[in-house]
């Protein structure tokens, strides 16, 4: 559904020494995903006829959903996941704040903005299930991170 550059993971590619080096930055320090990433990256450019490659795992700057690119929103929002909003820039750990509410987001099926959180986490913990009282649909939310 979305590239590694739509999702803004993709940080660069360059060429030293001979080797193609990729480096990416994942959504979080522990992503589960990573090593499949690396290992899809590799192999495809293995089969582009590139012998030596060096993918790197950079976590500075940390990733953030602000990374995504327009495209990449809306691939999100045709496939039935409202994007996330801009996300708070901080230099200081993130205060927890227990039983805040994340606001309702826009419907990405029907663009109504009735909508309501029916949960504050979804299938991963960087989104929040909700239902449009418009069309009825349930959708993901991706939060701003």
């Amino acid at each position: 559904m979305l590239t590694l550059h739509d999702l803004g993971v993709l940080r660069g590619v360059r060429e030293v020494d001979g080797a193609i080096v990729v480096d990416i930055t994942p959504t979080y320090s522990g992503c589960p995903a990573v090593a499949e990433m690396r290992a899809d990256i590799a192999r495809r450019l293995h089969q582009a006829g590139y012998p030596r490659v060096d993918v790197r795992i950079v976590l500075s700057p940390p990733w953030s959903t602000d990374d995504i690119t327009p495209h990449g929103r809306a691939v999100l929002a045709e496939h039935g996941i409202a994007p996330p909003g801009p996300a708070a820039r901080r230099t200081t750990p993130v205060p927890v704040r227990l039983g805040v509410r994340i606001p309702a987001p826009m419907c990405p099926r029907c663009g109504s903005a009735d909508t309501a959180v029916t949960s504050a986490f979804g299938p991963t913990a960087c989104t929040a299930l909700c239902r449009c009282a418009a069309c009825g649909e349930p959708f993901e939310h991706m939060k701003a991170i």
